[in-house]
């Protein structure tokens, strides 16, 4: 039997994007249960006790707003990624408002989005970042941190070393420990736990489902 958190349901009206989707999720592991409306998925939902879902937001019929918001009300833990090709800052907001556990662009690469989802099972949020703060969050200012800083504070988040985070962000390692410090400086902490216990505090980055102040 494959563990509910290896499942995975990818709801979206493009076939396209289903079919792409779930080839690289099932390359990385997954079982992939695909739907084609989200009518269809609510429909189904009681039967299918879902683990990890992955929501397109713009469907007809309904979009995937209020198939979110009545999937909260059911169940009230379970993840759901939200996919979109907007990459809209107010509609990025809408849905991590309404109890979505991650928001992913649509053109992200698909080698990628395996790793997005895994994030998500594991309790770590993934999501664009600058984004969200240009729908609104002002914590970032407050604190001072440079879009860089975000950038790394953000990496945190997953335990990535020094050397992964350089990697994934295309600086030296010794640039990397630069901005550490200062993140330290600016936050009052003096090490990587506390920089990211701080940033859940200050709102700065969006606590993990199971996050435990």
């Amino acid at each position: 039997m494959v563990e509910k958190s290896r499942t995975i349901h990818l709801v979206d009206d493009d076939e396209a994007i289903r079919r792409s989707a779930s080839f690289m999720l099932r390359t990385s592991g997954y079982l992939v249960k695909t739907h084609e409306s989200g009518v269809q998925f609510l429909n189904n939902v009681d039967r299918i006790e879902p683990g990890c879902i992955l929501l397109d937001v713009r469907m007809p019929g309904m979009d995937g707003l209020a198939v979110l918001e009545q999937l909260r009300e059911r169940y009230p833990t379970v993840a759901v990624v939200m996919l979109s090709a907007i990459d809209d800052p107010v509609l990025v907001r809408a849905a991590l408002e309404r109890g979505a556990a991650a928001f992913v662009l649509k053109h992200v690469d698909p080698r990628d989005l395996a790793a997005s989802v895994r994030q998500v099972v594991t309790g770590a949020i993934f999501r664009p970042l600058d984004l969200v703060l240009a729908a609104g969050g002002s914590a970032p200012d407050d604190a001072g941190l440079s879009k860089r800083e975000l950038s790394i504070l953000e990496a945190l988040e997953s335990g990535a070393s020094n050397a992964a985070i350089a990697k994934e962000l295309y600086l030296a390692e010794q640039t990397v420990k630069f901005h550490l410090t200062n993140i330290y400086r600016k936050l009052g902490v003096s090490s990587r736990t506390e920089a990211v216990h701080s940033a859940y505090e200050r709102g700065i980055l969006e606590r993990p489902l199971s996050y435990v102040a």
